[in-house]
This record gives structure tokens, C-alpha cells and sequence, in this order.
């Protein structure tokens, strides 16, 4: 550092002898750094050292100046300001440290900052030239900002920055936030090895002991669906006619493409599955499948039973197409239900077992009245075209 030396002029003949006697080395000022860069309401230290030639000389005042500011000719010592007085501490001696510090530094403080000393040998001025500038340009919210991946697929690694604008003096200490949430990691680096989709959000940064923070900047972690789901709105029981919805959900980013199965038939897509009127022809197992760019998934299959009264009930009769007396004649009963129907046979009025294959062993012609079935569930009931044998063991069908 270069140093001024300011004389009075009755006092030329002592500065010739003083250089004479001592080199330019003798005498100096080290400041530490000279550009300082610091963030609103944080506390600066400038470190400062200084020489002077020992023999001969004494310290009698070392104190620090700003822009170089008089007060009848004579430099003004910054601890004798009033807003400074406060927040300024020396922490040097009269040695060789001229260290200072100064706390909530404020826009205000931007000035050039210098170390003065006097000594008992002359009434000159010696100043560290030129001086340590404050910048606090730093202290805007826009001056940190935060480098993020903008998408990153679930499993990478990933590396999140915290910058400021202004490269600071003093390295501050990051902290972060996701989603305005302070997480426990401290430093200007965000380090996740293995990212999940747990970890998606909103991130910003800023500096321990400060108000601001940085923009927010959002991390989209992207994965493939995980296994879809069906769900089925109405009731629980499925009868012909209804409408059924089915619904397919899977978790994925970005959102999956939906199609639907029946069996291996693909039957629409999307996420919702519409059948207005559905009939015992939509009965079957149906499946989902879920796709983006990271994979696919397919659902558990799920089992529509569309249940309905009996219907198409009908009576077969074995044997030759002519009966004769003592004939054993079997009479077969089938209907189309679910759930399946239960059979009953009545001769006339009177029941007579509830088995689907009726059998008579020995046809007389106490067998001539009307025969029929019934099918019954829990959705309705059915009778069949009445089977009439007549006395001659002669078979005819009646309604």
C-alpha cells in the first residue's frame, strides 16, 4: 500500500531527515481485502496490518477514517461518529494490527474506509492509501439466485446452487427451504444423490441471520406410473341395464396415458371407463394400463358379473320321440340367469322336486296332466311352456 505523508511546512527539514534516516519500506498498510462486498445487517471485518520504523518512533493514535473526511484540517476518527460509535470496535493495537470491525452494515455505509496513525516524532499524517471500499449491493433479494435442474427423472442425482450477483467478502452461510419449509442442509450446494418424487417442490435459498430469500425455482421429478387401480362407482351388485363406471388411477409424472382391456381386447381410454346400459354380454374381467415416457403399468383385473332374472326357460324331454305306457321318460329344465336360477317342477299345481333333470320311471296315464318348471333367483322368476302327456302316452307342448 502506498502511504501519504502529509507535513506542516515548518516541519520540511524534520521530513527530510525522517527519509533520509528510514526507507519507504519502513512504513506501510496492508488491508485485507481492499474491495468488500457484505450483506445488509451482517458485521464486516477488515483485516489490516501495518509497519513503522520502531527506533525512534511511537504510536500515539491509531484510529480509522472515511473518504478521507476532515474537521479543522485534521482527519476524523470514525469511532467519534455517532453512527458509527456503536457498531465500530477496534481490534487492533498500536503495533502492528489495525484490524476492524464493523456489524449491521447498512446501505449507508458505503464509503471508502482508512487506517490512520500519529506518532510522538511528527505531527504528520500517516494514511493507508488507497483505502478498503464497502459494496452493499449485495443485500437485494434479486442478487441471490438459485441454479436448479428444471426437470430430473426419479433416482438421479441432483445438484442445486445458491448464487449471489456479488461475489461476497465474507462467505455467508446458505441455508434452504422447499415448498417454504427450512431443510437441515446448510452450504451454497444442495446435494440429493438418489432424488424421489417425495422431493419435488418449490426450492429457494438464503443466508442464516437474514430476512430474504432467493426466487423460488421448482425441482419436477418425473416416474413412471406405479400400478394402476380400478375402482367401480354404483352399487355393489351389477344388474343388466345399469350404468357402470370404472375408474382407473395411477400415480405418475407426467401423467399417464390410460387404456382400457377386456380380457386381451383393448375397449377405450382414458381415465374413466363408461358403460351407459350394460348387459350379460359386458360381463368379464377388465384391466387398465397406465403409460408415460418412463414405463407402463397394468392393473389388477377386476370381475364385472352382471346379474339378471331368469329368462330363456325352456323343457327338453329325452327318449323316443313316441312314449309309450311304462316308458321311463326324463324331463331336462335350463334357463339363462345369474346368479344361476334355482329349478323347481310342478305337475299342474302340485310341486314335485327341486332338481333341473325331472325323471319319470314308469309312464302311466295318471302322468297326462300339464308338467313345468320354474327357475327362480334372488332377481325374479320364470315358468316354462307347460309339457302335457296325454292318455295315449302321446307328448304335446301347451302355454
Amino acid at each position: 500500500m502506498l502511504m501519504w505523508l502529509r507535513m506542516a511546512p515548518a516541519l520540511h527539514l524534520i521530513f527530510l531527515l525522517i527519509i533520509h534516516r528510514v526507507s519507504a519500506a519502513d512504513w506501510g498498510v496492508n488491508y485485507s481485502p481492499t474491495q468488500f462486498c457484505a450483506l445488509q445487517n451482517s458485521t464486516m471485518t477488515i483485516r489490516c496490518t501495518f509497519t513503522y520504523p520502531t527506533t525512534g518512533y511511537q504510536v500515539m493514535k491509531a484510529f480509522w477514517n472515511i473518504d478521507q473526511v476532515r474537521y479543522d484540517g485534521d482527519f476524523v476518527d470514525l469511532s467519534h461518529n455517532s453512527e458509527y460509535s456503536q457498531r465500530l470496535q477496534y481490534l487492533g493495537d498500536k503495533q502492528q494490527n489495525c484490524t476492524v470491525r464493523l456489524s449491521h452494515v447498512t446501505k449507508k455505509d458505503e464509503h471508502d474506509y482508512y487506517f490512520r496513525i500519529t506518532t510522538n516524532v511528527t505531527k504528520g499524517i500517516w494514511i493507508g492509501i488507497p483505502g478498503v471500499s464497502l459494496d452493499i449491493m449485495c443485500v437485494l433479494c434479486s442478487d441471490l439466485q438459485l441454479e436448479s435442474p428444471e426437470r430430473v427423472t426419479e433416482g438421479d442425482s441432483v445438484r442445486l446452487t445458491c448464487k449471489s450477483s456479488c461475489k461476497l467478502t465474507d462467505t455467508p452461510t446458505f441455508i434452504w427451504y422447499r415448498n417454504s419449509h427450512t431443510l437441515t442442509n446448510i452450504g451454497d450446494k444442495l446435494n440429493i444423490s438418489s432424488v424421489s418424487r417425495r422431493e419435488a417442490g418449490h426450492y429457494s435459498c438464503g443466508v442464516q441471520g437474514q430476512t430474504y430469500i432467493s426466487p423460488a425455482v421448482y425441482l419436477d421429478v418425473t416416474y413412471a406410473p406405479d400400478t394402476p387401480v380400478i375402482s367401480i362407482s354404483g352399487s355393489a351388485v351389477i344388474m343388466s341395464g345399469d350404468s357402470v363406471t370404472l375408474i382407473c388411477s395411477s400415480d405418475s409424472n407426467p401423467l399417464a396415458e390410460i387404456s382400457w382391456y377386456k380380457g386381451e381386447t383393448s375397449v377405450g381410454s382414458g381415465r374413466i371407463f363408461n358403460i351407459s346400459k350394460i348387459s350379460s354380454d359386458d360381463s368379464g374381467e377388465y384391466k387398465c394400463r397406465a403409460r408415460n415416457d418412463h414405463g407402463e403399468k397394468y392393473s389388477d383385473p377386476v370381475n364385472l358379473d352382471v346379474q339378471y332374472p331368469p329368462r330363456s326357460i325352456s323343457v327338453s324331454i329325452s327318449g323316443s320321440a313316441v312314449i309309450m305306457s311304462g316308458d321311463s321318460v326324463t324331463l331336462s329344465c335350463s334357463s339363462d340367469s345369474n346368479p344361476p336360477a334355482e329349478i323347481n317342477w310342478f305337475k299342474g299345481n302340485k310341486y314335485l322336486n327341486s332338481e333341473r333333470i325331472f325323471s319319470i320311471s314308469k309312464i302311466s296315464s295318471d302322468d297326462s296332466e300339464d308338467i313345468k318348471c320354474r327357475a327362480r333367483n334372488a332377481h325374479g322368476e320364470k315358468y316354462s311352456v307347460a309339457v302335457i302327456l296325454n292318455a295315449q302316452c302321446e307328448f304335446m307342448m301347451v302355454q
